[in-house]
């Protein structure tokens, strides 16, 4: 019989033969991605008693939540977390401004096909765009495995979802993996290690990838993932400096399902407040007046995203009332972007630029909203007070999408936009 890719991954970490779904086995993770977090985890470390983390090479470290810093207390944090990394000798710190955890660490060659990533941050699925094991864990696991340098992990039961046909026009892997999560609900995949197949993925880029496995986890993913390809090798090339072992699910592998989907005529999707799983092709939400429009986050920051959105916007003017906020991902994509006149286009027809982070995502600061606003985002949640006010509601779409609602002033079909 076959394995999965997760039941293949973890019996090589494991030091098994062979690993089945529901069974327990103690791991030694490539790599430990904390962020803002660092400092609370860095507490709850010294309480288990020992001094030095395990492994300082395990770790990393990207300040990317709420910077720069927006008060004393997360000043302190910050200064915290350095001081932490100072001590514990770690060398992958990326200080603020370098971007969201989830861009930087494989930017910077901290993720590779087979490796095993955990993270204290539930979208860690992302790195399985690059073939990786990717999980999300809690603060407490983060300290232990600092202590320890290692985790106990339960091998996933595994779905594999099948997404075959040519996207139409303006219609994007965000509108695809929104239509999924529409589908399969929030919980359609609690524990689960999602495999994304299919001619539709084997053709998408990497940061249309990443896309896929990072709301993943809005569907209750454990971890996602995209069988590595030539695509996967070019982009890691020069990023990644030592050799890896891909792990590939086998055919005669047996999944929980097999779900497949045809999106050669999908329309462009949305998801309405409050809750990820509640989506809609945008007709049925057109015409909703919005406030403030986002592109960008770990979802949708990344330069072709930007594109799309500076595609629809050039040589236009963003309609009056609407605020559009501009957020790359890291600061290599917003350097990629100033040279290529994608951050002029976008800025001349009204956006405002943020530095690259997670800056409204998570409401803590940047891009709020007051009582009865509405912003419609690239982001990957809209739950009640994500961005602000309890009161306020958030759609999620693809840039091309919020590029259009941003010009029109209410939620728009970017098909309907004449470049």
């Amino acid at each position: 019989m076959g394995h999965t890719f997760v039941e293949k991954v973890l019996a090589r970490k494991a030091g098994l033969d062979s690993v089945v779904a529901g069974q327990i086995v103690t791991v030694r993770p490539d790599k430990l991605l904390t962020h803002d977090n660092t400092s609370a985890i860095a507490g709850q470390f010294r309480k288990i008693g020992v001094s030095k983390v395990a492994d300082p090479d395990m770790s990393v470290i990207v300040l990317d939540h709420v910077t720069p810093a927006a008060s004393e207390t997360y000043a302190a944090s910050h200064q915290a977390t350095r001081q932490f990394v100072a001590e514990q000798g770690i060398s992958a710190f990326y200080d603020i401004g370098e971007g969201i955890c989830h861009q930087v660490l494989p930017e910077k060659g901290h993720a590779w096909p087979g490796a095993v990533i955990v993270g204290s941050d539930s979208h860690t699925p992302t790195h399985g765009a690059f073939g990786a094991f990717a999980a999300g864990i809690g603060r407490t696991e983060a300290a232990a495995v600092l202590a320890t340098g290692q985790i106990w992990l339960r091998v996933p039961h595994s779905l594999r979802i099948v997404v075959n046909g040519a996207l139409p026009d303006r219609v994007t892997t965000k509108d695809v993996i929104l239509y999924i999560i529409g589908d399969l609900r929030a919980d359609g995949a609690d524990y689960r290690s999602v495999e994304f197949g299919g001619e539709t993925v084997r053709g998408m880029t990497i940061a249309s990838r990443m896309v896929l496995t990072n709301m993943a986890a809005e569907m209750g993913a454990k971890n996602a993932v995209v069988e590595p390809d030539e695509v996967t090798r070019a982009w890691l090339q020069g990023r990644v400096r030592h050799g890896y072992g891909e792990v590939h699910a086998d055919p005669d592998a047996t999944y929980e399902r097999v779900i497949t989907y045809d999106v050669s005529e999908l329309a462009p999707q949305v998801a309405r407040p409050h809750t990820v799983d509640n989506v809609v092709p945008v007709a049925a939400v057109a015409g909703t007046l919005i406030n403030q429009a986002l592109v960008g986050t770990c979802t949708n920051g990344r330069l072709e995203d930007l594109a799309a959105a500076a595609d629809i916007l050039r040589g236009k003017r963003i309609a009056q009332g609407v605020r559009l906020l501009v957020l790359p991902a890291s600061r290599e994509i917003l350097l990629a972007a100033i040279e290529q006149g994608i951050i002029s286009d976008l800025v001349a027809a009204g956006a405002t630029l943020l530095n690259p982070g997670c800056g409204p995502c998570l409401g803590a600061h940047e891009g709020c909203m007051a009582p009865g606003e509405v912003t419609i985002s690239t982001a990957n949640r809209n739950f009640k007070g994500r961005m602000g006010s309890k009161e306020a509601f958030t759609y999620l779409a693809s840039p091309a999408t919020v590029a259009a609602s941003a010009l029109s002033g209410v939620i728009t079909d970017p098909r309907e936009i004449q470049t």
